[in-house]
Formats: C-alpha cells, sequence, structure tokens
C-alpha cells in the first residue's frame, strides 16, 4: 500500500510539473504567466479543495501588489513592480488559526527558458503537499500558507509584494522556502534562521533525508555567489525566521533552454516531497510556531553527515567546543615542545622551522598554481575542464600536490639533513596541529559557524595521537593513524564535492572579470593543502619522493600541452547532458538627447554578452562578424555607458560587443512624458514623469557634476547608488498596469547650462510579437548549438534635464 501511494504521489506530481512546463516560458507580464499559469493553479487548488476533508479550511486569493523597494544585491539598485500576480492557498484548521507558517515557491521563468527546476517542480511539490494534507483527517494546530508567486525572477519583487501588504502575512510565524541553483538531486538547505534554532531542529527531527550545510549559508551569505532568494526579502521586510532549500545538481542548465521537466527524475521530487511536506507538518503542529518570538536566540551550527543524517547544536556550544579544542592543542603543543626544559630552546627552533617550511610550502604551491591558472586564462584556454572535470584535477591539483612534495623533499634534503626521521615526522605533525589551532581560534573568533571543521581537523588527530603514544615508525602506528583520520578526511571531500558541484557551474555565468581558472586553482589548491596537511609529515620518513614527483609531474605536464593545444572544448551540445555557453543578444535601437531635447546620435545594433571569461572567442569561427573589431565603446557621458542593462551587472560584463543592425519599430513603444519641473524650497529641483510600455524597463540616472539626487518617489524615499556611482531602478508590471509615474527631486549649482542630471529609460521586450527582429533571429540561428542564446529586443532613451 505504502508503495502504491507514492507510485500515485509521484504520478501527481510529474503531472503538475509536466502541465506548468508545457505553458512555455513564464515571464512576468506574458499571458503565459499572468493568465494562462494563474488559472492552471486555481484549475488544481479548486480540485484539491472539493476533495479535501471536512477537519481543515481552505481559503484561496488572487493578489496583485504594486509597491517598491531597494536592495542592497548586485552592487545595489531599486526595483518598481505594478499589478504582479500572486496565487495564494490557506489552509487551516475549521475553527481558523492565530499563527500560520508559509510555503513559498514562484511559478515565473526568466525568459526563453521553461523553468522546470527553477521553479515549477516546486510548484508541483507544493500542490501535491496541499492536496495530501487536505485529505489528511487529522486538523492541524496552525494555517499553512501556500505562496505560488509569480515575479521572483524579478529579483524577489512577488514576495515583497505579499509580505509587506497581503493580511494574511501578518499571521506568519515561520517559512519554507523553496529554491534551484541546479536542475534535480539534493535539495540543500543553505539558509536558516535568522537566529531561531529551533527551525534547524524541525529539519533535524522531521526531514527524512536530510541534506543541510552552515558552511553552504555562510558562502551564500557572502556574497560570493551572484544570487538571492526570496528568504532575504521575509527576512529583511518581513522580520520572519525560515528555512531556505535549492536543488544545487547539474547546475549548467539551470536558467537555459533545457531546465526540462525530463531532466528532472521522480526520485528528486519524491525526496523534495517528503522533506518539505514532514518539515511542514511538524511546524504545523508545533507549539513553538505560535511562540517563536521566544525561542528566536542565538545561531546553530549545522551539517549533514553523508546525507544520513544531520548535526546540530547551538553556536554558543561550538564556541565553547572551539575553545576547549584548541586550549587541549595548545596545551599539548606546549608539553611536548617545552619538556625536557634542557631541550626547550632545541625544540623550539625546530618546531618554528617545521611551523615556517610548511607556511612556506603553502605559499609557494598557491603561487605557482595561480601563475599556470593566469597562463592558461591568457592564451584562451580558460574553461577547458567545464565539460571535462577531470581535467582541473589532473592541471591543478597535480601541480598543487607535486610542489607541496618538492617544497618538503628539499627542506628535508638541505635545511634538515642529518636529522632523525621519526622527530622531523613527529614535529611537522606538531607543525600541522599548530597551524589547524590557530586557524580554529581565528574561525572562532570571527564567530563564523563553519569553524567545526577546523575542530575535527584538531581533534581527532590530537586524540589518535594522545591514545596511541607512539611515534612514526611501525605499521601498526600508520594503520591506526589512517584510521584516526578517517572521519576529517570524509567529511572534507564529501563537502569538496558539494562545493564543487555548486561552484563549477556558476564559472560559466560569472561574468567576463574573473578568471574562472584562477578562482578553482585556488579552491584546489586549498583543498589540497587541507587533505595533505596531516601527511606531509609522511615525506620526512620516506627514503625518497622521487617516483611520487615524476608521476605527478608527468601527469601535469602532459595535461598543460592537452589543455594548451585545445583538445578540451569547453562546452558541450551532449543532448544527456549538456553544458552550453551562455549568450544574451539584445536587438537595440538608441537615441541620445541634449538639453534641448535634440537627439545628438542615434544608432542600432545587436548588442552581445558573453557569460562567461571567454567572451566570443569560441563564437567567431562560426559567427565571423562578431568578434574583436565590433567591442562596444563606453558612452562616458551617460550613465552605466549608455548601455540597456536589464540589471546593474555592468561590473561583471565589461566585455561586450555591438554588431550594426537595422533600427527597430516595437509595435507597442515607450512613452515617456515629462509632467512637471517644480522649484522646491533649498535650492532643489522636483522632476515628475509618466512613463509606459512593456512589461520590464530599466531607468538609469545620473546627477551632473555638482548636482545631487536627494530624493525621489521610489523605495523608501532615499536613492541607493549602484556600483560606479548612477542610480539603477528595475521595473515590471503584470497585465492592464496603469502608466508608471515617479519623480526625482535634486539639489543643484546655480548655473548649470548643460542640465543637473542625465536620466535613460530602456524597454525590454521579453515576449510577444516584438521580442525577436528577423535580424535577431537570424542571427541566432547560426549560433552553435552548444550555446544557450537568449535573444530579445530593445530601445534606450537618454535625456538630459
Amino acid at each position: 500500500p505504502n508503495s502504491a501511494c507514492s507510485r500515485r504521489i509521484m504520478k501527481a506530481w510529474a503531472g503538475y510539473l509536466d502541465n506548468i512546463t508545457a505553458i512555455g516560458p513564464r515571464t512576468v507580464g506574458s499571458p503565459e504567466n499572468e493568465v494562462l499559469a494563474v488559472n492552471y493553479l486555481l484549475e488544481q487548488i479548486q480540485a484539491i479543495e472539493r476533495e479535501s476533508t471536512d477537519a481543515h479550511k481552505i481559503s484561496v486569493d488572487i493578489q496583485r501588489p504594486t509597491g517598491s523597494f531597494s536592495i542592497d544585491f548586485l552592487g545595489g539598485f531599486t526595483s518598481y513592480y505594478a499589478n504582479i500576480t500572486n496565487v495564494i492557498v490557506k489552509l487551516e484548521p475549521r475553527n481558523g488559526a492565530e499563527h500560520a507558517v508559509l510555503s513559498n515557491c514562484h511559478f515565473d521563468s526568466v525568459p526563453n527558458t521553461p523553468g522546470a527546476s527553477d521553479d515549477a517542480v516546486s510548484c508541483a511539490v507544493m500542490l501535491e503537499i496541499l492536496n495530501t494534507l487536505s485529505k489528511s483527517s487529522e486538523p492541524l494546530q496552525h494555517a499553512v500558507i501556500f505562496l505560488f508567486n509569480g515575479a521572483e525572477e524579478n529579483i524577489l519583487q512577488a514576495s515583497h509584494g505579499f509580505i509587506t501588504q497581503h493580511e494574511w502575512a501578518k499571521s506568519i510565524r515561520a517559512f519554507i522556502n523553496l529554491e534551484a541553483a541546479g536542475v534535480g538531486g539534493k535539495e540543500l538547505v543553505f539558509q536558516t534562521g535568522p537566529e531561531n534554532p529551533w527551525l534547524v531542529q524541525a529539519y533535524v527531527v522531521a526531514a527524512k533525508h536530510p541534506f543541510a550545510s552552515v558552511v553552504a549559508q555562510e558562502i551564500f551569505q557572502s556574497g560570493i555567489i551572484p544570487a538571492d532568494t526570496d528568504f532575504r526579502i521575509y527576512r529583511d521586510f518581513g522580520n520572519v525566521p525560515g528555512i531556505d532549500l535549492a536543488f544545487i545538481e547539474n547546475g549548467y542548465i539551470y536558467h537555459t533552454e533545457y531546465d526540462t521537466s525530463d531532466r528532472i527524475l521522480t526520485d528528486s521530487i519524491q525526496r523534495a516531497g517528503d522533506n518539505i511536506l514532514g518539515v511542514l507538518k511538524y511546524l504545523a503542529t508545533s507549539d513553538k510556531l505560535a511562540k517563536s518570538f521566544e525561542y528566536r536566540h542565538g545561531n546553530v551550527v549545522f551539517f549533514d553527515v553523508l546525507g544520513l543524517f544531520v548535526l546540530a547544536y547551538p553556536a554558543r556550544v561550538g564556541t565553547i567546543m572551539n575553545c576547549i579544542t584548541a586550549a587541549i592543542a595548545f596545551l599539548y603543543l606546549s608539553k611536548k615542545v617545552l619538556q625536557p626544559k634542557t631541550r626547550a630552546i632545541h625544540n623550539l627552533k625546530k618546531f618554528f622551522t617545521a611551523f615556517g617550511v610548511t607556511l612556506i610550502s603553502w605559499v609557494c604551491t598557491l603561487v605557482t598554481v595561480l601563475i599556470v591558472a593566469v597562463f592558461i586564462s591568457v592564451i584562451g584556454r580558460s574553461l577547458s575542464w567545464y565539460t571535462h572535470f577531470y581535467v582541473s584535477v589532473f592541471l591543478y591539483g597535480t601541480a598543487a600536490a607535486a610542489n607541496l612534495v618538492l617544497v618538503h623533499t628539499l627542506a628535508k634534503k638541505f635545511f634538515l639533513k642529518n636529522m632523525n626521521e621519526q622527530y622531523l615526522g613527529d614535529i611537522f605533525f606538531d607543525a600541522s596541529l599548530m597551524i589547524w589551532s590557530i586557524a580554529l581560534a581565528v574561525v572562532t573568533q570571527m564567530g563564523l559557524c563553519s569553524a567545526f571543521i577546523c575542530t575535527l581537523w584538531v581533534a581527532f588527530p590530537l586524540l589518535v595521537k594522545l591514545m596511541i603514544h607512539k611515534d612514526f615508525y611501525d605499521f601498526f602506528f600508520v594503520m591506526m593513524y589512517m584510521l584516526g583520520m578517517f572521519v576529517p578526511y570524509l567529511y572534507m571531500l564529501y563537502l569538496s564535492w558539494t562545493v564543487f558541484e555548486m561552484f563549477t557551474p556558476i564559472m560559466g555565468r560569472s561574468g567576463s572579470e574573473i578568471l574562472p581558472d584562477v578562482v578553482l586553482a585556488g579552491f584546489i589548491v586549498v583543498i589540497t593543502m587541507i587533505l595533505s596537511s596531516y601527511f606531509i609529515n609522511f615525506i620526512y620518513l620516506v627514503k625518497s619522493t622521487k617516483t611520487t614527483l615524476i608521476t605527478l609531474t608527468a601527469v601535469f605536464v602532459v595535461t598543460l600541452i592537452l589543455v594548451c593545444s585545445g583538445i578540451f572544448f569547453p562546452y558541450s551540445s551532449d543532448a544527456a547532458n549538456p553544458k552550453p555557453k551562455r549568450v544574451f543578444l539584445q536587438h537595440t535601437s538608441r537615441r541620445f538627447h541634449d538639453v534641448d531635447g535634440n537627439v545628438v546620435k542615434s544608432d542600432s545594433g545587436i548588442w552581445i554578452n558573453g557569460f562567461d571569461y571567454n567572451g566570443i572567442s569560441h563564437i567567431t569561427p562560426h559567427v565571423p562578424e562578431i568578434n574583436d573589431t565590433i567591442r562596444t565603446a563606453c558612452e562616458e557621458h551617460a550613465p552605466f555607458c549608455g548601455l540597456p542593462w536589464i540589471l546593474p551587472v555592468h561590473f561583471m560584463f565589461r566585455k561586450n560587443w555591438y554588431l550594426p543592425a537595422p533600427e527597430i519599430f516595437p509595435r507597442s513603444p515607450l512613452h515617456f512624458k515629462v509632467l512637471s519641473k517644480e522649484l522646491m524650497p533649498w535650492n532643489s529641483v522636483r522632476l515628475s514623469f509618466e512613463v509606459s510600455g512593456p512589461s520590464h524597463m530599466s531607468l538609469y540616472v545620473r546627477p551632473h557634476e555638482g548636482s545631487v539626487l536627494s530624493t525621489w518617489s521610489l523605495g523608501d524615499g532615499i536613492p541607493v547608488a549602484s556600483l560606479g556611482g548612477d542610480y539603477f531602478v528595475f521595473y515590471s508590471h503584470g497585465l492592464q498596469a496603469t502608466p508608471w509615474h515617479f519623480w526625482v527631486e535634486l539639489t543643484a549649482p546655480e548655473k548649470h547650462s548643460d542640465g543637473i542630471v542625465s536620466l535613460a529609460i530602456a524597454a525590454h521586450y521579453f515576449f510577444g510579437e516584438d521580442q525577436k527582429s528577423p535580424q535577431l533571429y537570424a542571427l541566432l540561428e547560426r549560433f552553435p548549438n552548444w550555446t544557450f542564446s537568449s535573444g530579445w529586443s530593445c530601445t534606450y532613451d537618454l535625456f538630459v534635464f
């Protein structure tokens, strides 16, 4: 009966997923997103409501909010939305409930993609969870609110509209956000809180297939990964704690045309459904939810052990454990080095020599391997490992290992000769223990929960050494030593693979300014140093490292030659496992006006951005006219270089190309009108505008020298500058939106013959008859099949006031 039930549930999930993705790309403002997807969700919800038991009450609401906010994501910008769509369902006991837990997914997708994993699969899971809970005869203690939000890809707009404006938002005490950074696989808990350790404990108790890491949380919240989720909105604007989950496997096809429902295994959907259903039921019947404010204290350290179970404990307990572990290690080292007293000075000298040699070996290894990575980038062979991951290990891993072995071999031969080998092995073990103990103390002092990793690398080696009480000389000790290292090494390999799985695909969409080979090489060096830290001492115990050095060097040299020859092509069009190059093309018409309103310059062309460091070097052989002779020139007098950025990512993509093309004439053109110019107190000028146009528009503002943008009608009224000093506003609307009215206020000098502000607006046509011109269609057809080329049309107008 259980297996039959599971098959029925999986069939339902798969049906929901297939039907949502069959609608096609669901861009905000398109009929597919605002009508077809919404109608489908409502049909399924109504069918679920008809079959629900009398223990529950189901309420449904369609919200179409309008609002604005500022966010420090991507360097900082302001967002404005009008009439976007949320589909909201509340499942509660018959007598109602005062408190609620929220489950959030989004049904919109980025343009030109089916968005199966991001995020249709999560909405499919939520529909089936709603179905399962509603058919249960067991009443819930609290309400469960299911938010199917229709504008997450527009940088978190719909969640902001819900949490700041909807009446049900006031009852929410916790949330679960379902996201994707890949296609299928395990769903990783990569953010929790803030604080509220009881939420992590709820996941630990209720999730059947746990996969969670505080390391991922601290990496994500550091801003290294150029992405964000609705978690930020609920945390910052709703002051609600929650859990953020995301699929992370196969990020190579995230936000591409290959993100289709057939690539998501039913096992992935099943485990996600089991976990989320378990956690939602736990929270909806928990006494702690109603008094969540009483448990809002302290952060929590959490990590899963090989996906089997999760260990979680308060951060303050972790701090105590870390301090005790570091103190024991320092006491052990002090006793080891300073006794007997007659040899204390000699022991200290040798100890600090070993400590210094170890640090020097790390620095030399890092510098050498990074030089190789820069060389690979300069000769145009970057990302050779993107499709063939083993190449990065053979190239950078062997180089790192060979360097470490070489430095220690030279130290043994020239600086530490005629010394007892067992003593050297012991002293280098102590040096590694000292480095890890210092790292543990520093990371703990920084308040990072990831310090538990350092604790593993101090506690287990120290425990082995204290228990065995032998020097490095016999087979029994080596076996026991390896056994004692098993736990930290196994966990480190598991964690490293998880991080590799997340980061490697990101290198294909990290922009033109970051050298991906340098990033990956640096990461491999760090992993190599960590994994070798307690095995370097064996170099001083063996008679010769010649064979090891020759083998590592040979593998490195052969791999380097093959990489330089270009045999490892970065991208793949393999139907079963594509790893495409991402290219965005915008057929653009631009007009630049002077302070009198005259057009002083106009042009049109197809603006091209490659999403990785390789730019268009691999595309030029297929489309010869796209080459470095058409590199885009920056219009220095215009905000954001006079280019129609859909987001303020100009600092990530400084290399782009502009292929001349005929002017475009959208059937639904942008209308921009100055409503008024008012002189305000304190020598300020207020300019009021009206804009109507397509569903997506970008506003760029640059005050002239001496002028200051003091306030505006957007966000909280305080303008937030992007990187570089210009101001960026991301605008979107759903169906039937009224014209956009806004004003800006500037303080300006008395003499300003050349104007006080430059203001530009770009209109982006992501769907419908205006999306792609014949010239853009023709160009896209010529791109090789190992690319994902996303194209749309846009207009750009610059004005001076």
